[in-house]
Protein backbone atom coordinates (compact mmCIF):
# COMPACT_ATOMS: atom_id res chain seq x y z
CA UNK A 1 0.00 0.00 0.00
CA UNK A 2 0.98 3.48 -0.77
CA UNK A 3 2.72 5.01 2.28
CA UNK A 4 0.22 8.57 2.14
CA UNK A 5 -2.20 6.37 1.52
CA UNK A 6 -1.68 3.85 4.43
CA UNK A 7 -0.91 7.15 6.58
CA UNK A 8 -4.42 8.67 5.50
CA UNK A 9 -6.12 5.86 6.12
CA UNK A 10 -5.22 4.81 9.82
CA UNK A 11 -8.30 7.17 10.82
CA UNK A 12 -10.91 4.77 9.27
CA UNK A 13 -9.94 2.16 11.46
CA UNK A 14 -9.99 3.70 14.47
CA UNK A 15 -12.70 3.47 17.29
CA UNK A 16 -15.51 6.34 16.87
CA UNK A 17 -18.33 7.34 19.01
CA UNK A 18 -22.04 6.62 17.72
CA UNK A 19 -24.05 7.51 20.47
CA UNK A 20 -23.62 5.66 23.06
CA UNK A 21 -22.06 2.81 21.14
CA UNK A 22 -18.07 3.02 20.27
CA UNK A 23 -17.72 1.52 17.58
CA UNK A 24 -14.49 -0.41 16.38
CA UNK A 25 -13.69 1.41 13.06
CA UNK A 26 -15.95 3.97 10.81
CA UNK A 27 -16.43 1.16 8.18
CA UNK A 28 -20.27 0.02 7.63
CA UNK A 29 -21.67 -2.96 6.08
CA UNK A 30 -24.52 -1.40 4.18
CA UNK A 31 -28.37 -3.34 3.95
CA UNK A 32 -27.91 -6.12 1.69
CA UNK A 33 -31.23 -8.03 1.21
CA UNK A 34 -30.03 -11.56 0.61
CA UNK A 35 -33.49 -13.07 0.51
CA UNK A 36 -33.11 -15.92 2.62
CA UNK A 37 -35.36 -15.65 5.48
CA UNK A 38 -37.29 -18.74 6.07
CA UNK A 39 -41.38 -19.05 6.21
CA UNK A 40 -42.96 -16.49 7.76
CA UNK A 41 -40.14 -13.82 7.35
CA UNK A 42 -37.78 -15.61 10.33
CA UNK A 43 -34.05 -15.62 10.37
CA UNK A 44 -32.20 -18.65 11.25
CA UNK A 45 -29.20 -20.05 12.43
CA UNK A 46 -27.66 -19.40 8.93
CA UNK A 47 -28.30 -15.94 8.74
CA UNK A 48 -26.80 -15.23 12.24
CA UNK A 49 -23.39 -17.21 10.41
CA UNK A 50 -23.60 -14.57 8.10
CA UNK A 51 -23.63 -12.09 10.19
CA UNK A 52 -21.28 -12.98 12.32
CA UNK A 53 -18.19 -13.26 9.45
CA UNK A 54 -19.04 -9.58 9.18
CA UNK A 55 -19.06 -8.79 12.28
CA UNK A 56 -15.67 -6.54 12.29
CA UNK A 57 -17.39 -3.93 10.67
CA UNK A 58 -17.75 -0.81 13.16
CA UNK A 59 -21.82 -1.21 12.07
CA UNK A 60 -23.86 -3.87 10.41
CA UNK A 61 -26.82 -2.20 9.18
CA UNK A 62 -28.98 -5.08 9.09
CA UNK A 63 -31.02 -6.18 5.01
CA UNK A 64 -34.25 -3.93 5.35
CA UNK A 65 -36.74 -5.44 7.65
CA UNK A 66 -40.47 -5.71 7.41
CA UNK A 67 -42.53 -3.66 9.96
CA UNK A 68 -45.50 -5.18 9.05
CA UNK A 69 -47.48 -7.93 6.70
CA UNK A 70 -48.88 -4.84 4.67
CA UNK A 71 -45.20 -3.36 4.53
CA UNK A 72 -43.82 -6.64 2.84
CA UNK A 73 -42.68 -6.53 -0.51
CA UNK A 74 -40.39 -9.11 -1.63
CA UNK A 75 -40.65 -12.67 -1.14
CA UNK A 76 -38.04 -14.41 1.12
CA UNK A 77 -37.20 -11.07 3.03
CA UNK A 78 -37.43 -11.03 6.76
CA UNK A 79 -39.92 -8.80 9.47
CA UNK A 80 -39.68 -7.60 12.72
CA UNK A 81 -43.08 -7.78 13.97
CA UNK A 82 -43.91 -11.26 14.93
CA UNK A 83 -42.14 -13.11 17.99
CA UNK A 84 -40.81 -15.87 16.11
CA UNK A 85 -39.00 -12.60 14.06
CA UNK A 86 -37.70 -11.65 17.53
CA UNK A 87 -36.43 -14.89 18.10
CA UNK A 88 -35.22 -15.41 14.86
CA UNK A 89 -33.21 -12.03 14.43
CA UNK A 90 -31.64 -12.77 18.61
CA UNK A 91 -30.02 -15.73 17.11
CA UNK A 92 -28.51 -12.93 14.73
CA UNK A 93 -27.60 -9.73 17.12
CA UNK A 94 -26.37 -12.42 19.63
CA UNK A 95 -23.89 -13.82 17.15
CA UNK A 96 -22.78 -10.82 15.95
CA UNK A 97 -22.28 -8.96 19.94
CA UNK A 98 -20.25 -12.61 20.50
CA UNK A 99 -18.33 -11.47 17.62
CA UNK A 100 -17.53 -7.92 19.09
CA UNK A 101 -19.77 -6.54 16.64
CA UNK A 102 -22.69 -3.93 16.34
CA UNK A 103 -25.81 -3.89 14.63
CA UNK A 104 -28.58 -1.90 13.71
CA UNK A 105 -31.91 -2.88 12.31
CA UNK A 106 -33.24 -1.14 9.42
CA UNK A 107 -37.04 -0.37 9.29
CA UNK A 108 -38.92 -1.26 6.39
CA UNK A 109 -42.10 -0.65 4.96
CA UNK A 110 -42.12 -1.07 0.75
CA UNK A 111 -45.34 0.93 0.21
CA UNK A 112 -46.14 0.58 -3.39
CA UNK A 113 -43.84 -1.48 -4.58
CA UNK A 114 -44.95 -5.17 -3.36
CA UNK A 115 -47.86 -7.26 -5.10
CA UNK A 116 -51.31 -8.74 -3.79
CA UNK A 117 -49.57 -12.28 -3.27
CA UNK A 118 -47.32 -10.02 -0.82
CA UNK A 119 -50.06 -8.81 1.27
CA UNK A 120 -52.70 -10.52 3.22
CA UNK A 121 -55.83 -11.39 1.40
CA UNK A 122 -54.01 -10.26 -1.52
CA UNK A 123 -55.45 -6.72 -0.79
CA UNK A 124 -53.38 -4.13 -3.27
CA UNK A 125 -50.38 -1.95 -1.54
CA UNK A 126 -50.32 1.33 -0.09
CA UNK A 127 -49.07 4.41 -1.49
CA UNK A 128 -49.17 8.13 -1.10
CA UNK A 129 -51.54 8.38 -4.14
CA UNK A 130 -52.51 5.85 -6.61
CA UNK A 131 -49.98 6.10 -8.89
CA UNK A 132 -48.58 3.16 -10.24
CA UNK A 133 -44.46 2.63 -10.88
CA UNK A 134 -42.75 0.96 -13.42
CA UNK A 135 -41.04 -2.47 -12.75
CA UNK A 136 -42.08 -5.36 -11.47
CA UNK A 137 -42.74 -7.60 -8.02
CA UNK A 138 -40.29 -10.38 -6.87
CA UNK A 139 -42.89 -12.89 -5.56
CA UNK A 140 -42.83 -17.01 -4.55
CA UNK A 141 -44.41 -17.14 -7.58
CA UNK A 142 -41.69 -15.13 -9.67
CA UNK A 143 -41.52 -11.53 -11.19
CA UNK A 144 -44.80 -9.74 -11.46
CA UNK A 145 -45.98 -6.51 -12.66
CA UNK A 146 -46.83 -4.01 -9.92
CA UNK A 147 -49.97 -3.06 -9.81
CA UNK A 148 -51.52 1.09 -9.05
CA UNK A 149 -51.48 0.74 -5.45
CA UNK A 150 -54.38 1.87 -3.17
CA UNK A 151 -53.77 5.80 -2.08
CA UNK A 152 -53.58 5.69 2.13
CA UNK A 153 -56.45 7.58 3.79
CA UNK A 154 -55.59 10.28 6.16
CA UNK A 155 -57.20 7.79 9.27
CA UNK A 156 -55.20 5.24 8.45
CA UNK A 157 -51.88 7.19 8.75
CA UNK A 158 -51.43 6.88 13.14
CA UNK A 159 -51.93 3.35 12.14
CA UNK A 160 -48.66 3.03 9.97
CA UNK A 161 -46.69 5.25 12.77
CA UNK A 162 -47.72 2.90 15.03
CA UNK A 163 -46.50 -0.41 13.01
CA UNK A 164 -42.93 1.50 13.00
CA UNK A 165 -43.27 1.64 16.96
CA UNK A 166 -44.10 -1.63 17.11
CA UNK A 167 -41.18 -2.79 15.09
CA UNK A 168 -38.51 -0.61 16.84
CA UNK A 169 -39.85 -2.07 20.14
CA UNK A 170 -39.50 -5.85 18.41
CA UNK A 171 -36.09 -4.70 17.79
CA UNK A 172 -34.96 -3.68 21.02
CA UNK A 173 -36.54 -7.37 22.02
CA UNK A 174 -34.14 -8.87 19.35
CA UNK A 175 -31.42 -7.49 20.96
CA UNK A 176 -30.13 -4.54 18.32
CA UNK A 177 -28.12 -2.30 19.24
CA UNK A 178 -30.39 0.88 17.26
CA UNK A 179 -32.29 0.90 14.37
CA UNK A 180 -32.54 3.09 10.68
CA UNK A 181 -35.67 4.09 9.31
CA UNK A 182 -35.46 3.37 5.55
CA UNK A 183 -36.50 6.24 3.92
CA UNK A 184 -34.49 6.05 0.71
CA UNK A 185 -34.75 3.99 -2.75
CA UNK A 186 -38.57 4.61 -3.25
CA UNK A 187 -40.22 3.04 -0.52
CA UNK A 188 -43.29 4.40 1.52
CA UNK A 189 -41.79 6.96 3.59
CA UNK A 190 -39.44 8.16 0.46
CA UNK A 191 -42.95 7.97 -1.69
CA UNK A 192 -44.88 10.48 1.30
CA UNK A 193 -41.11 12.67 0.44
CA UNK A 194 -41.30 13.33 -3.11
CA UNK A 195 -43.51 15.19 -5.68
CA UNK A 196 -43.62 12.86 -8.43
CA UNK A 197 -45.21 9.70 -5.92
CA UNK A 198 -46.84 12.19 -3.68
CA UNK A 199 -50.19 14.43 -5.08
CA UNK A 200 -51.88 14.28 -1.87
CA UNK A 201 -54.08 17.21 -0.59
CA UNK A 202 -54.67 16.82 2.72
CA UNK A 203 -51.74 17.10 5.75
CA UNK A 204 -49.57 14.44 3.93
CA UNK A 205 -48.63 16.14 0.65
CA UNK A 206 -48.39 19.38 -1.40
CA UNK A 207 -45.95 21.74 0.30
CA UNK A 208 -42.59 19.85 1.72
CA UNK A 209 -43.62 20.97 5.11
CA UNK A 210 -46.57 18.70 5.08
CA UNK A 211 -44.34 15.52 2.97
CA UNK A 212 -42.18 15.41 5.50
CA UNK A 213 -45.03 14.89 7.96
CA UNK A 214 -45.04 11.01 7.84
CA UNK A 215 -41.14 10.68 8.17
CA UNK A 216 -41.38 12.99 11.43
CA UNK A 217 -43.84 11.23 12.82
CA UNK A 218 -42.32 7.87 12.33
CA UNK A 219 -38.97 9.52 13.89
CA UNK A 220 -40.73 10.51 17.02
CA UNK A 221 -42.42 7.09 17.42
CA UNK A 222 -39.17 5.45 16.82
CA UNK A 223 -36.80 7.71 19.50
CA UNK A 224 -39.59 7.43 21.70
CA UNK A 225 -38.98 3.60 22.07
CA UNK A 226 -34.94 4.04 21.44
CA UNK A 227 -33.89 7.05 22.13
CA UNK A 228 -32.28 9.28 19.13
CA UNK A 229 -28.86 8.52 19.87
CA UNK A 230 -29.94 5.27 19.04
CA UNK A 231 -31.94 5.42 15.97
CA UNK A 232 -30.72 6.79 12.34
CA UNK A 233 -32.27 7.39 9.10
CA UNK A 234 -31.16 6.74 5.48
CA UNK A 235 -31.60 8.61 2.14
CA UNK A 236 -31.58 8.66 -1.49
CA UNK A 237 -32.09 12.53 -3.04
CA UNK A 238 -30.71 11.66 -6.26
CA UNK A 239 -31.96 8.05 -6.63
CA UNK A 240 -34.63 7.12 -9.40
CA UNK A 241 -34.88 3.77 -7.74
CA UNK A 242 -38.07 2.56 -7.70
CA UNK A 243 -39.24 4.65 -10.72
CA UNK A 244 -38.56 8.30 -8.12
CA UNK A 245 -38.46 11.66 -9.14
CA UNK A 246 -38.76 15.43 -7.36
CA UNK A 247 -39.62 18.74 -8.49
CA UNK A 248 -36.55 19.93 -6.16
CA UNK A 249 -34.91 17.46 -4.45
CA UNK A 250 -32.52 19.72 -2.98
CA UNK A 251 -35.63 22.03 -1.12
CA UNK A 252 -37.16 18.31 -0.31
CA UNK A 253 -34.69 16.78 1.61
CA UNK A 254 -33.18 20.16 3.10
CA UNK A 255 -36.20 20.00 4.67
CA UNK A 256 -36.15 16.38 5.67
CA UNK A 257 -32.31 16.29 7.09
CA UNK A 258 -33.26 19.89 9.41
CA UNK A 259 -36.26 17.99 10.72
CA UNK A 260 -33.95 15.11 11.55
CA UNK A 261 -31.36 17.18 13.32
CA UNK A 262 -33.82 18.63 15.27
CA UNK A 263 -35.26 15.58 16.53
CA UNK A 264 -31.40 15.06 17.02
CA UNK A 265 -30.76 11.10 15.28
CA UNK A 266 -27.42 10.22 16.02
CA UNK A 267 -26.63 9.39 12.19
CA UNK A 268 -27.77 10.41 8.43
CA UNK A 269 -26.72 7.59 5.85
CA UNK A 270 -26.98 9.24 2.96
CA UNK A 271 -27.30 7.53 -0.48
CA UNK A 272 -24.98 9.86 -2.86
CA UNK A 273 -25.89 9.66 -6.38
CA UNK A 274 -27.94 6.67 -8.17
CA UNK A 275 -28.32 3.78 -6.47
CA UNK A 276 -25.50 1.27 -7.04
CA UNK A 277 -25.04 3.99 -9.89
CA UNK A 278 -23.13 7.36 -10.84
CA UNK A 279 -22.24 9.81 -8.36
CA UNK A 280 -23.49 12.55 -9.90
CA UNK A 281 -27.06 11.40 -10.81
CA UNK A 282 -28.05 15.20 -10.76
CA UNK A 283 -25.16 17.44 -11.54
CA UNK A 284 -24.54 19.85 -9.36
CA UNK A 285 -26.72 18.55 -6.37
CA UNK A 286 -25.02 19.63 -2.49
CA UNK A 287 -24.73 16.96 -0.43
CA UNK A 288 -21.95 19.08 1.29
CA UNK A 289 -25.29 20.98 2.22
CA UNK A 290 -27.01 18.62 3.70
CA UNK A 291 -23.86 17.19 6.21
CA UNK A 292 -23.52 20.80 7.24
CA UNK A 293 -27.02 21.16 8.16
CA UNK A 294 -26.95 18.02 10.54
CA UNK A 295 -25.28 17.73 13.69
CA UNK A 296 -24.94 13.87 13.48
CA UNK A 297 -22.55 11.45 11.99
CA UNK A 298 -22.76 11.41 8.11
CA UNK A 299 -22.79 8.30 6.27
CA UNK A 300 -21.79 7.95 2.84
CA UNK A 301 -22.95 5.27 0.57
CA UNK A 302 -22.49 4.51 -3.06
CA UNK A 303 -19.91 2.64 -4.72
CA UNK A 304 -16.82 3.70 -1.96
CA UNK A 305 -13.47 2.05 -2.28
CA UNK A 306 -10.36 2.57 -0.69
CA UNK A 307 -9.22 6.02 -1.72
CA UNK A 308 -12.75 7.69 -2.12
CA UNK A 309 -13.50 7.27 1.32
CA UNK A 310 -9.69 8.31 2.44
CA UNK A 311 -10.46 11.45 0.15
CA UNK A 312 -13.63 11.53 1.68
CA UNK A 313 -12.70 11.55 5.15
CA UNK A 314 -9.29 13.78 4.45
CA UNK A 315 -11.90 16.27 3.07
CA UNK A 316 -14.11 15.68 6.41
CA UNK A 317 -17.27 15.13 3.80
CA UNK A 318 -18.21 11.87 6.22
CA UNK A 319 -17.93 10.22 9.11
CA UNK A 320 -18.75 6.86 8.60
CA UNK A 321 -18.22 4.37 5.36
CA UNK A 322 -20.19 2.22 4.03
CA UNK A 323 -19.70 -0.69 1.71
CA UNK A 324 -22.29 -3.29 -0.25
CA UNK A 325 -21.50 -5.66 -2.61
CA UNK A 326 -18.01 -5.71 -1.48
CA UNK A 327 -19.33 -7.10 2.07
CA UNK A 328 -20.66 -10.47 0.07
CA UNK A 329 -17.23 -12.04 -0.86
CA UNK A 330 -15.38 -10.54 1.70
CA UNK A 331 -16.43 -11.09 5.07
CA UNK A 332 -13.34 -10.04 6.13
CA UNK A 333 -13.49 -6.40 4.14
CA UNK A 334 -11.84 -4.10 7.03
CA UNK A 335 -8.66 -6.53 7.30
CA UNK A 336 -8.56 -6.65 3.63
CA UNK A 337 -8.88 -2.73 3.47
CA UNK A 338 -6.73 -2.13 5.93
CA UNK A 339 -4.21 -4.30 4.83
CA UNK A 340 -4.08 -3.47 1.10
CA UNK A 341 -4.92 -6.83 0.31
CA UNK A 342 -6.65 -7.45 -2.56
CA UNK A 343 -10.21 -8.10 -2.24
CA UNK A 344 -12.25 -11.43 -3.37
CA UNK A 345 -13.95 -11.15 -6.60
CA UNK A 346 -17.59 -9.61 -7.06
CA UNK A 347 -20.23 -12.31 -5.87
CA UNK A 348 -21.88 -13.50 -8.80
CA UNK A 349 -25.55 -11.54 -9.43
CA UNK A 350 -27.41 -15.40 -9.63
CA UNK A 351 -26.14 -15.54 -5.73
CA UNK A 352 -27.19 -12.15 -4.62
CA UNK A 353 -31.04 -13.03 -4.06
CA UNK A 354 -32.19 -16.70 -2.05
CA UNK A 355 -30.86 -19.91 -2.03
CA UNK A 356 -28.71 -21.43 0.69
CA UNK A 357 -24.73 -21.50 1.78
CA UNK A 358 -23.43 -21.12 -1.35
CA UNK A 359 -22.87 -17.67 -2.78
CA UNK A 360 -23.61 -16.23 1.33
CA UNK A 361 -21.58 -18.30 3.97
CA UNK A 362 -18.86 -19.80 1.91
CA UNK A 363 -16.58 -16.82 1.41
CA UNK A 364 -13.51 -17.38 3.20
CA UNK A 365 -11.05 -15.05 4.99
CA UNK A 366 -7.61 -14.15 3.93
CA UNK A 367 -6.51 -16.90 6.07
CA UNK A 368 -8.62 -19.37 4.28
CA UNK A 369 -10.91 -19.39 7.24
CA UNK A 370 -14.76 -18.85 7.16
Amino acid sequence: MDTNLQTDTADLFQPVRMGPLTLANRIVMAPLTRSRAAAGGVQGEMNARYYAQRASAGLIVSEATNISPQGRGYALTPGIFSDAQVAGWRLVTDAVHAAGGHIVCQLWHVGRISHPDLQIGGALPVAPSAIRPKGKAFTESGLQPIPTPRALRTDEMPGIVADYRHAAECARRAGFDGVEIHAANGYLIDQFLRTGTNQRTDAYGGPVENRVRLLVEVARAVTDVWGADRVGVRFGPTSSANDMHDADPQATFGTAVAEMDRIGLTYMHMIEGETQGPRDAIPGFDFAALRRAFRGLYMSNNGLNLELAVRERRENAADLFCFGRPYLSNPDLVERLRSGAPLAPEAPKETWYGGGEHGYTDYPRLDGTM
